[in-house]
């Protein structure tokens, strides 16, 4: 198990969801099940919208919701009908983070509670790709909010340079300086391609723009000592089946 608070870019999670006892709303459509959702609360005090207690999700009919959908019905979709007992929840599930955003104050929604987290994910087997804003869909992958009254858990499977932060400035084998912003996302400082990337093993020379501590270094050095960029990129796709970058 994981802090539930500590997801970063690049992050392969494995999440999940403990099936919990609802009923189905305003029947089965070829493409979404509407359910009554068994966590969050109405927020009846909310200026800018109502909400009546019912979620759709996306069914596997080839529309990108369902391609994210992480939730479940128990029995499955096609065995439902508008007034049915069911179960709703997430079996665990693969997934890689593509971005994540705080809240301060917490997003207005009309749900209780208000989340003061945003991460997005993709199931494995997809990459990032350009979808427009719709239902709980951001261009680039299925949004959740830890810790707004849904029952996650998440087990953390890999964290691509771990010993990073971003902003670190480093020192590669080959003798280029580099800015991490990221795993995909390293500035070479000559201006010079970014090529098959940083050669290891690194070292690290500045951190939150001071010079490192003696302890912060020797991390990065011992987690880059064997292995290379290249094979980092490999063990995650061999985890996501995914590209890592747009």
């Amino acid at each position: 198990m994981m802090d539930e608070g500590d997801f970063r870019v690049g992050d392969v999670l494995s999440v999940a969801c403990p099936f919990t006892d609802t009923r189905v709303e305003q029947g089965v459509t070829w493409d979404h099940v509407s359910v009554r959702w068994p966590w969050w609360e109405i927020d009846s005090s909310n200026e800018f919208g109502q909400w009546n207690g019912i979620v759709a999700l996306g069914v596997d009919s080839g529309v990108p919701e369902a391609e994210f959908e992480l939730f479940r019905t128990d029995p499955p979709p096609e065995q439902l009908k508008a007034g049915d007992v069911c179960r709703v929840g997430v079996p665990p599930t693969v997934v890689h983070v593509t971005a994540v955003d705080h809240h301060d104050p917490p997003l207005e929604t009309v749900w209780l509670p208000h989340p003061a987290r945003t991460v997005t994910v993709l199931r494995r087997g997809l990459s990032y790709r350009e979808f427009p804003d719709e239902s709980h869909l951001n261009g680039s992958g299925y949004t959740i909010h830890p810790g707004d009254g849904i029952p996650f858990t998440f087990e953390r499977l890999m964290r691509p340079y771990a010993t990073l932060q971003a902003g670190d400035e480093v020192a590669d084998a080959a003798g280029r300086a580099w800015r991490f912003d990221g795993p995909w996302e390293w500035t070479a400082f000559d201006d010079e391609p970014a090529g098959a990337g940083p050669t290891w093993p690194l070292v690290l020379l500045s951190r939150a723009g001071a010079p490192c501590s003696a302890g912060d270094a020797e991390a990065v050095a011992a987690s880059t000592a064997s292995g290379s960029h290249q094979q980092t990129i490999r063990n995650w796709m061999a985890l996501t089946e995914a590209s890592p970058t747009p």
